[in-house]
Formats: C-alpha cells, structure tokens, sequence
C-alpha cells in the first residue's frame, strides 16, 4: 500500500475498488426545463403549418401524449446507492436543471402576450387564444413544481427563486403553506391539501385553494406575532410574494396593452388548477393515524401515493416519488427513492388526471386501493363521510 493513500483497503493492504453511481437520468433532466418551449413550439407550428389546434399543444401532450408514452416507456423503479447521496446532492447539474425551468418559464410568458396582444404574424380565434391560454397555464403550473423543489432547500436565494417561479400564477402563498402548513399536517384533517376517499376533485380544489390560503396567512400572522410586530409588512412572505405578482402582471399589461389582463389571470387559473390536481392525486384517502399519547403518528412513505412512470418523473423532477419527499422534504429530486411500502399508483400522474376528471371512474380505480392499502379497514382510511352519506340516502 501506498504511503498518504485515503482509498480503502482490505487486511491485506489491497485497495479496493469502490464503483461510482452513474445516473441514467442525469441528461433527461433537462427535458424538464424545456417544457416552457411549448410555447414558442406551438405558435411555429401554427405560423408554418397554417393549424390552429396546435395551439392546444400543451393539453394534448399532458393528458394525451406523456399517458402514452408513460404506457409504452414503463416504469423506473431504480433508486441511487446510498453511497451516492454526497455526491448527487453537490453536484451542481441537478440544481441548474431547475433553474433553468425559470427563464424559459418568463420568456414564454412574455412571448404568449405578445401573441395575445396581435404579434407572431397569425390571427388569433377566440379558440387559439383559449388554447394558447391553456398552454401557457400548463407552463406555470409545472413552474409550480420547479418553485416547490426550490422552496425546500435552505439556500435563500434558491427559496427567492421559487416565489419568482410562483409569481405567474399568482399562487406565492404556497411557499409558506406547503412548506410550513401542508408538511407538517399531511394526511390529517387539518390539511386543505389531503384529499378524501369519495370526494371528487372538483370539491377538492375549492376546499384545497381557500384553505391553503387561509392557513399561509395564519402562519405568517403568527409569526409576526410571536415577536410582537405587525403582519402588514413587506417582510410578509404572502404580501411579497403577492405582491410580485401584482407587478408583473400590472408591467405585461404596460408593455403589451390591457388585453393581455384576461389571458394572464385564466393561464393563473389553469396552472392552479393543474397544481390542486396534484395535490388530490398524491395524498387521496391517506390518513396517519392517532398515536396513545394523541399525536398523530409520524409521516413515513404510506402517507402519500408513490409513482414510477420514467417519462412523466423525468418532467416533474421525479414528484412521482413523493413518499419519500414527504418522508425526506429536504431531498433533492435526483436522489428521491422508489420505497416499497409506499402504495402505488396505477399508472402516470397524465393518466390519473384524467381519470380524476371522470369521478366516479377515479373511485372505481382508486376506492379500492386505498381500502387494500389498509387491508380492507375503511375506518382507517380518510373518508369523506358526505359523500358516502349522499349515496346512502
């Protein structure tokens, strides 16, 4: 053995060879950060073409296209070696893959108002701006993925990052409700953003959006409270984040005239929506459980629904795997794992969207695995007792 060598060796004194984790991954990341490029991607296809529906191209891709590709592609059930950990969390590629998702996200934005306000050289129908409002709305609301693997890290500017990407869709209370609301009351009742056995999405989105709210500003009140000042400030992470995007929409509508105004708030509708969407799918009928002591049991992976779907993971920096987000909420995306005692979902999150639109084709899939998941225990479940009222009467 070498003298000074700090590789590890047997009794021997032979080193021995330690194999490095490679990430199949790595490059597809970057597929992730160019969904903004839908935008621009349908109006060329408009302009050179002459087909108007290309400008629901990002509908069709999301609820049409990435379902069957999940399909024909399959699963991913891989996880990095824990020895891995150190190195993907300092590797700096992963961090710029998200931040890259942002000024592509702006760019399309600025370039969809553009086309709104009578550019691109095309006339626009009432149908192609709806497609192109539907489009756009689809960017921001995976920007609101890209803003929540920011918004978890401690780095400041990274969580600055992600109230500029929430920004668009006017949802800037959610980097305090999600971080410091829906994590620590996940799969309880407490928790607007944990859906119920029964309960349809559309239900589910009101409840999920103004109870969210509600309790983002109730957290930042308290906490101006606890230390005797007043939560009408700019330090308030709901009035700032707010408020940026009160700016941004008043300077698109400077630059780009008042017709841009309707746009901006129905993309702002459509990317919460998709987002709520989410949010039902991945905590739906999950309920932690209540300990002797009254406290509910800690999160572990069975309290969110897990997926593998390569494609759709590869789009959403792998918020498929959110058992072990929620088990590990500081866990960067590229070394989130597939853990077996989570419960699966059935197929991609495109697919579940559109079965969620369908609910009594939801529950017919999804009743029965939130009732095996629990081994046929309903009363474990989180049940939405109304609805299951309704059907008795």
């Amino acid at each position: 053995m070498q003298s000074g060598s700090s590789a590890p060796c047997d009794i021997f004194g032979n080193e021995i060879r330690q194999e490095t984790w490679r990430d199949p991954k790595r490059y597809m990341w970057l597929l992730s950060a160019l969904v903004p490029c839908l935008v621009m991607l349908s109006w060329l296809v408009v302009f050179t073409t002459g087909l108007s529906c290309f400008w629901w191209l990002g509908p069709a891709l999301t609820f049409a296209v990435v379902p069957i590709l999940d399909h024909i592609v399959g699963n991913d059930g891989s996880n990095p070696s824990d020895s891995a950990y150190v190195d993907l969390e300092r590797d700096p590629w992963y961090r710029w893959a998200t931040y890259l998702y942002l000024p592509n996200q702006y760019l399309s934005l600025i370039f969809a108002c553009w086309l709104w306000s009578g550019g691109g050289w095309v006339v626009m129908s009432h149908a192609d701006r709806a497609g192109l409002l539907v489009t756009v709305g689809i960017v921001g609301g995976i920007g609101i993925n890209a803003a929540h693997e920011l918004g978890h890290k401690n780095a400041r500017w990274e969580r600055r990052l992600s109230k500029i990407a929430l920004a668009q869709t006017c949802y800037g209370h959610f980097f305090v409700e999600h971080n410091r609301g829906h994590h620590v009351r996940v799969a309880t009742p407490d928790d607007p953003a944990s859906s119920l056995m029964g309960q349809s999405v559309y239900r589910f989105i009101g409840r999920s959006v103004i109870g969210g709210l509600g309790s983002a500003w109730t957290l930042e009140s308290r906490r101006f409270t606890r230390r005797g000042q007043s939560p009408w400030t700019l330090k308030n992470n709901v009035l700032n984040s707010w408020l940026m995007s009160v700016g941004l929409f008043a300077g698109l509508a400077v630059w780009f005239g008042p017709v841009v105004l309707p746009m901006l708030l129905g993309q702002a509708i459509v990317g919460v929506c998709l987002l709520e969407s989410v949010n039902y799918i991945e905590h739906y009928g999950l309920r932690r459980e209540i300990l002797p002591n009254g406290r509910y049991e800690r999160v572990s992976p069975r309290h969110s629904w897990n997926g593998n779907t390569l494609v759709t993971n590869v789009f959403l920096f792998h918020l498929q795997r959110h058992s072990d987000h929620h088990a590990n909420p500081q866990r960067r995306y590229q070394h989130l794992r597939s853990l077996e005692e989570a419960p699966q979902l059935p197929a991609g999150y495109g697919t579940m969207l559109v079965l969620a639109l369908i609910p009594p084709l939801w529950r017919r899939v999804m009743d029965p695995r939130v009732l095996a998941h629990y081994s046929g225990r309903v009363d474990l479940a989180a049940v939405d007792t109304r609805h299951y009222r309704m059907r008795a009467v």
